[in-house]
């Protein structure tokens, strides 16, 4: 009996060893490639990004993440991204950025948008939660912001009709808005998302946001499984800092989704927390996800106390991107757990801490 009872617990022990081995095939399936570390383009940026790229680069070689960069120098002071920079984020597919600073006025173009329109970077993903450990207003908050990057208002056709009148055209197409809709579909569906809920202003852009809306019903007819809702955008903002649990996945055109990553980001815990990417059919660029109020805070540079979360947190994402889960994993579970545990935190989350004793919390947490 004795023998018996321990073929059985063998066996049962070699059925475990296999369901177990069996998942983590299904989960972490073989990268496509030759083994080689993947190269990264890295913009530094203006402002507080070098100190936050810089940061991150020295926590993926902490972990031994199998990525390299191509570093360049770029400010947002500059007509135009050098030729050498596009070329090596085409040639690398994927790009790690801090922000680059946009003149006001004076008819300065952002290098930003010239970067997501050059590189067709279709999409912004702004994923918007409560951090555990982080107090916010409001609780159970995870929102993810999906916006159309290309056209809208940002499409720069501006012109003087005559002194004192200026015109700016909004551009709305059926392609990009079924495109976008799609992805914020798609992306519901593949990370297990109830909702997708279109933004817009259709009551008084009834041709422009008309055709978004449009295109968001039609596709959203192809995903009967996932609830699809609308709302006005300036309903959406109140919305939002009411009751921001009811969102889910948010479509939106270009300008209302910048209101609306922000608005969420300020919710859940501030700009410094919030990770982000711009993602085509062939590139990705991943920065800070909501618009980095204090990139020229000379402030916060001299006395280096700039929150990389939202930097690391975005280098996890481009780590899921290309295809490094397990590295995506434990980078952002160490920030989690640095943040749950609340000993080091910068001064925009209420600390002392400075951006290196946040990096030396999440590195002892990687070891």
């Amino acid at each position: 009996m004795a023998a018996t009872g321990g073929r059985r617990g063998v066996r049962a022990m070699g059925e475990m060893l296999l369901r177990s081995q069996q998942r983590r095939t299904v989960t972490y399936m073989p990268r496509p490639g030759d083994g080689r570390p993947r190269a990264v383009t890295l913009l530094p940026g203006d402002g507080i990004g070098p100190l936050v790229t810089g940061v991150a680069v020295q926590v993926m070689k902490a972990m031994h993440a199998p990525v390299y960069f191509e570093e360049y120098e770029v400010s947002g002071k500059m007509d135009k991204v050098p030729n050498e920079v596009m070329d090596s984020i085409r040639r690398n597919k994927v790009c790690l950025k801090g922000g680059l600073a946009t003149p006001v006025g004076g008819g300065v173009s952002s290098l930003n948008v010239q970067l997501r329109k050059e590189l067709d970077l279709f999409a912004s993903l702004v994923h918007c939660f409560n951090l555990p450990g982080l107090k916010t207003r409001h609780d159970n908050v995870n929102i993810v912001v999906i916006r159309e990057n290309t056209e809208g208002e940002y499409s720069g056709l501006e012109h003087e009709v005559v002194p004192g009148v200026v015109e700016s055209l909004k551009v709305i197409t059926k392609f990009c808005s079924e495109r976008i809709a799609k992805y914020a579909f798609e992306y519901a569906y593949l990370n297990n998302r109830k909702t997708v809920t279109a933004v817009h202003k259709a009551n008084i852009m009834k041709l422009a946001d008309g055709l978004f809306l449009e295109s968001c019903r039609e596709v959203a007819k192809k995903y009967p499984a996932i609830k699809y809702n609308e709302v006005i955008v300036d309903n959406c903002c109140m919305q939002l800092v009411s009751k921001p649990q009811q969102f889910d996945v948010m479509v939106t055109p270009n300008l209302y989704g910048t209101l609306v990553a922000n608005t969420a980001a300020g919710i859940a815990g501030g700009t410094g927390v919030m990770p982000g990417g711009n993602v085509g059919a062939e590139h990705a660029i991943f920065e800070q996800g909501a618009s980095a109020g204090n990139v020229g805070n000379e402030r916060l540079v001299a006395g280096r106390s700039a929150n990389p979360t939202a930097l690391l947190l975005s280098s996890a994402m481009m780590l899921r991107h290309l295809q490094f889960p397990s590295f995506a994993d434990r980078l952002e579970q160490a920030v989690m757990s640095v943040i749950a545990e609340g000993t080091f935190r910068t001064r925009d989350l209420g600390g002392t801490s400075s951006t290196q004793d946040v990096v030396d919390a999440v590195i002892s947490k990687l070891n």
